[in-house]
């Protein structure tokens, strides 16, 4: 079945252009001008993923993304005409799973939109359904991130930036090697984004982000899962 996206943007020359070369890689597209529609159209109906642009005519697109993010985990890709990093740091703080500056290369567009697609499939044959390191729980079935019983809200590529580092508890793995691992693509990315990603990952996860046990960054190395000997994987 053809994965249903929803655009969101007010170029309506530019929405019909990614519309069109959407439909032809084989999506079935929605298009909506402003934040108010895009919002009621996620309500009335079921789509596999949003691209969302900031600047919109009645909204400013993060309060969107954290509107979205607050009613549904649907995968979310950003896109602005600022090309800050700043911009990104925020989209990605609440709750975007990826950022793309305009202008940008279609394919690379459409790249990014499987890459979070993918991350959001179910579970592959042969993996353990549940990963559990003492108070914390990690159902890759639902994708669901429980301490303590109590359900933790991640972003897709949060979720599976988590199950990357406790699949390789005890490593240390570089900025380079986590992309891999998630994305499985070969992109470009801005030095801060992972960073942005643990640090959300931690607020989630441990008791006191600021002095993190569970996720340690080893400095000039990237970042190792600690995981003690007598906690069940």
């Amino acid at each position: 079945m053809a994965e249903r996206l929803l655009i969101i943007d007010d170029d309506a020359r530019l929405a019909a252009m990614v519309s069109d070369y959407l439909t032809a890689a084989g999506f079935v597209v929605d298009r909506r001008f402003t934040g108010g529609e895009g919002l009621a159209a996620i309500e009335r109906e079921t789509f596999d993923a949003i691209i969302l642009d900031v600047m919109l005519p009645d909204s400013d697109g993060f309060e969107i993304c954290r509107k979205i993010r607050a009613r549904a985990q649907i995968p979310i890709l950003m896109l602005t005409a600022r090309g800050e990093e700043t911009d990104r740091i925020v989209g990605l703080e609440i709750g975007a799973d990826d950022y793309l500056p305009k202008p940008f290369n279609p394919r690379e567009l459409q790249a990014r939109l499987r890459a979070i697609l993918r991350r959001g499939r179910a579970l592959s044959p042969g993996d353990d359904a549940e990963l559990r390191f003492g108070r914390l729980r990690i159902d890759r079935a639902s994708r669901m991130v429980r301490v303590d019983g109590k359900e933790k809200t991640l972003t897709s590529f949060q979720f599976d930036l988590l199950v990357a580092l406790a699949d390789n508890a005890g490593r240390v793995l570089n900025r380079d090697r986590l992309m891999d691992l998630v994305k499985g693509e070969e992109f470009d990315a801005f030095d801060r984004s992972i960073d942005v990603h643990i640090s959300r990952i931690r607020s989630a996860i441990e008791d006191d982000p600021k002095h993190p046990r569970r996720i340690i960054t080893v400095r000039g190395a990237g970042y190792v899962f600690a995981r003690r000997q007598d906690e069940e994987k």
